[in-house]
């Protein structure tokens, strides 16, 4: 065969459009529906085709269409508007943080993590996280928090999923073309790349850095695919989520330690860092190093790290935390460990976990104080799941709190259910997201505009199933009429049911085909018609969770259920956006409590959606009755299959009884249920305001970002003069706490008729000063100690009774009769603590029974 040589035509782009292609390289415009109207005017067809990527849009269109566009008035008209919209966005100086914190003028916030998914053109993201981290950022961006992202520029992503003619995943991991992405490589004032190094055994590796630029947000995503890097080292940044553990830890290496290494060589110099779970919590070893080569002390520096470090995880249970064994710690940090001043045992026990391994939470969690689960449910799960690291303190105490998750609300809207706002909420209301008083006036809105709107986004789910399905079928060479068969009665009057997320086992996927005859009496009715939309993706290595999509894909090829279960590939930000505004059902059943937040459901009901979930992450706190349905019983199971059958029964019960009549209950004429209506108007108002993550970040703002931002400075004035005093205090605190007891004077009778008691305590503090101490009654109603006290009395010092040895009293109230228990403890207090318990240390009195 003769050789060929390639060439690539390009377009010119005329004058008059040259501002579009630097406009293409801000995300903002894939929130904002004027901006992508503007790239759909410049080619419809094309738009689709290139998956609305813009910068592929201006590369493939013909210079006809440019210079048509570029004498079009109209086309510029709308081009102007679209840019003065932009432009006044990213000058602004009266945004929710300008007017709230107009004295934070050095405020930034480092916000690291392995993955972010701002829009599906830049294929850095895989699920759950990495959506969670765009919309962070992107909220950060709408609200002017000044706020810089740091993550990795893989060159093949995630993977893309097929499904084979027999059920079977198969992941595609194509190569992509950096021009075509919407990022920019950074440079310096001679125009070469910037590039950072991390010391690896035996040798560096260098990475350049992209950025990302979401509004305001600048995002750095670094990459190590150049020709300064040995092959294996340029692979590094190949794979979300991919290769071994080593692999893993030298990704978090680059992550952390170059991430922070990246921020500096910008200029940046943030003043709160933190971390999205645990992948990147190298970076707090990076800052102490900074630290100590600087002349400072280990203590002093981790003072200073932890202060303005936030953690927060997102895994409830153990095994999902990246955790290395002690071989695999030496062969990556013997070179290193002493840059922090430590010898090898302290440096290990930084994330030395109850299995001996080096874990990336324990490490994040001792090195900030302020910590956070994804919503209140999963705060209390991690609060038990860490406690090893607090010994003796009370479960309900332990520092790690809660900011539940949100979704970027404009994101995640439809342009009908938006364009449905603008009329009834007016044009601003995208200004007040968050605002619950707003939402109120969704119940003005007519029932039959409401459903028609919704009817609108249920065809468009219609359209790209059907086009998607033909799409597997042709491929996989299923026969035309089994295709046909299986769309020819797909049409938006049936109840739509929709199941996507990430196939890890306990999400289960299958628990709706425990009874598999039962579920197909509950499709088989002709006249209340009822389709179940899955998809998702099952990691390449979990075979169990693959084995899940087969299972569901043989059931939807199967006679009884044709045509009633579908199974779409390739689950991401595009497919997710028709699902979520096109069901009327949104199906979440994991094993409670293991969804830690479920952001994916929060999406729903800002387009007329309502969720059907176990209650378990932010429904336990967003369902009220009204907005949608549970399934189960919120409790933990000691036995799994037990869970499932009981799940799973009510799960049909409802359907049968409760969802499936009011869906199809018709009255008047009408071609919609008014009683699924006033469900969905409640759905819309009582969810969107509150999951939103404007709100979300200005929880975090308010909550921890502003309180570790304060903290710091008090602790770096004056040559960092508060942190060492509070290195030194703590000092003395560790090296007396051994020979601390606490007993009490006369003990309160098992039998009281009072609703008081007196206690009064002999406290040793031996070579401590009282007030270095509270002294503290802890009252608990019996069996409930691992449950919130009735109460917390502290006790105040009456006398000194011999060196070292100090007696307090005071009076607990009890609110009512019954039983109760308690004891008294003596905890370490200094005003500049940032939470009570950050020492670790408690001493609880002594009972002898």
């Amino acid at each position: 065969m003769k050789n060929f040589r390639r060439i690539t035509v390009q377009s010119f782009v005329p004058e008059e459009l040259q501002e579009l292609k630097e406009f293409s390289y801000n995300l903002w415009w894939s929130w904002k529906p004027n901006a992508q109207k503007l790239f759909r005017t410049l080619g419809d067809e094309l738009w689709y085709d290139v998956e609305h990527n813009p910068l592929k849009l201006l590369k493939y269109l013909s210079q006809n269409q440019f210079n048509t566009k570029a004498n079009d008035p109209e086309f510029l008209n709308i081009m102007k508007s679209v840019m003065d919209e932009f432009n006044h966005y990213m000058t602004r100086k009266d945004t929710w943080f300008d007017e709230t914190y107009p004295e934070k003028e050095n405020f930034l916030v480092a916000y690291f993590s392995a993955e972010f998914g701002i829009h599906e053109s830049i294929p850095v993201y895989s699920g759950g996280l990495g959506i969670l981290a765009g919309d962070h950022c992107k909220s950060a961006s709408d609200l002017g928090i000044p706020l810089v992202g740091v993550g990795m520029m893989y060159k093949q992503g995630y993977f893309n999923q097929q499904i084979d003619g027999d059920g079977n995943q198969e992941n595609m991991y194509p190569s992509y073309d950096f021009g075509e992405i919407p990022i920019q490589l950074t440079r310096d004032e001679k125009g070469n790349p910037h590039k950072v190094f991390i010391n690896l055994p035996g040798r560096n590796v260098y990475a350049q850095i992209w950025r990302m630029q979401a509004g305001r947000t600048s995002i750095y995503l670094l990459d190590t695919d150049i020709q300064e890097n040995l092959p294996e080292d340029r692979i590094l940044t190949s794979q979300l989520y991919g290769g071994d553990h080593e692999m893993r830890i030298t990704q978090e290496l680059l992550l952390g330690i170059g991430g922070v290494r990246a921020l500096r060589l910008l200029g940046y110099k943030p003043s709160v860092w933190h971390m999205n779970e645990g992948h990147s919590a190298f970076l707090v070893l990076e800052r102490v190093r900074e630290l100590v080569e600087e002349g400072m002390a280990f203590d002093v520096a981790k003072e200073i790290v932890s202060s303005s470090s936030i953690f927060t995880t997102h895994t409830p249970v153990s095994a999902g935390h990246d955790a290395f064994d002690e071989a695999l710690m030496h062969k990556y940090f013997d070179h290193c460990f002493q840059n922090y001043g430590l010898d090898w045992n302290t440096f290990y026990m930084l994330g030395r976990d109850v299995n001996k391994n080096f874990s990336m939470t324990v490490l994040a969690m001792k090195m900030a104080k302020s910590c956070n689960g994804v919503s209140r449910l999963h705060g209390e799960v991690s609060r038990r799941l860490w406690s090893d690291i607090w010994k003796d303190i009370p479960v309900c105490e332990i520092p790690i709190t809660h900011v539940t998750n949100g979704i970027h609300t404009e994101t995640w809207v439809s342009r009908e259910f938006r364009k449905l706002y603008n009329e009834y909420l007016g044009d601003d209301w995208i200004v007040h997201i968050d605002n619950p008083e707003m939402w109120e006036i969704v119940n003005d809105i007519p029932a039959g505009r409401l459903w028609d709107v919704h009817k609108i986004r249920k065809q468009r789910l219609v359209d790209v199933v059907k086009q998607r399905i033909k799409n597997r079928d042709q491929r996989n060479g299923v026969p035309q009429y089994i295709t046909d068969r299986a769309l020819e009665n797909l049409t938006p009057d049936a109840l739509f049911i929709g199941f996507a997320r990430r196939f890890a086992t306990y999400k289960r996927a299958t628990l709706l085909f425990r009874d598999i005859e039962r579920l197909k009496r509950l499709v088989s009715n002709r006249e209340k018609p009822v389709v179940f939309f899955f998809a998702g993706k099952a990691h390449p290595a979990d075979r169990p969770g693959q084995s899940l999509i087969k299972e569901i894909y043989h059931i939807s090829m199967s006679e009884p259920f044709l045509g009633k279960i579908f199974i779409l590939e390739n689950y991401n930000m595009t497919l997710a956006r028709y699902l979520v505004s096109g069901v009327d059902i949104w199906l979440n059943n994991p094993r409670r409590p293991r969804e830690a937040s479920g952001t994916s459901g929060e999406k729903v009901p800002v387009n007329g959606g309502i969720n059907f979930s176990v209650l378990d992450g932010w429904w336990v706190e967003g369902f009220n009755g009204k907005n949608g349905w549970t399934i189960g019983e919120p409790k933990e199971y000691a036995n799994n299959d037990i869970q499932d059958s009981e799940d799973s029964a009510n799960l049909y019960y409802t359907l049968e009884n409760a969802i499936i009549p009011e869906y199809f209950e018709r009255s008047n004429g009408d071609p919609y249920s008014e009683a699924w209506i006033r469900r969905m108007k409640e759905s819309i108002r009582s969810v969107t305001p509150v999951y939103s993550t404007h709100r979300m970040v200005k929880d975090y703002m308010n909550n921890l970002y502003k309180p570790a931002f304060e903290h710091k400075q008090l602790l770096t004035a004056d040559n960092y003069k508060k942190a060492k005093e509070l290195v030194e205090w703590k000092q003395k605190i560790a090296h007396a706490w051994k020979d601390v007891w606490v007993t009490e004077i006369n003990p309160i009778e098992e039998f009281i008729n009072t609703l008081h008691m007196q206690i009064t305590c002999d406290v040793m503090l031996d070579g401590l000063n009282p007030e270095d101490v509270k002294v503290e009654v802890y009252l608990v109603r019996e069996y409930q100690e691992d449950q919130a006290p009735v109460s917390v009395e502290e006790l105040k010092l009456k006398e000194k009774n011999t060196e070292g040895r100090y007696v307090y009293a005071g009076t607990v109230e009890i609110p009512k009769a019954g039983t109760y228990s308690y004891n008294v403890r003596v905890r370490p207090w200094h005003k500049n603590l940032l939470h009570p318990f950050e020492t670790g240390m408690i001493r609880w009195m002594q009972i002898i029974s």
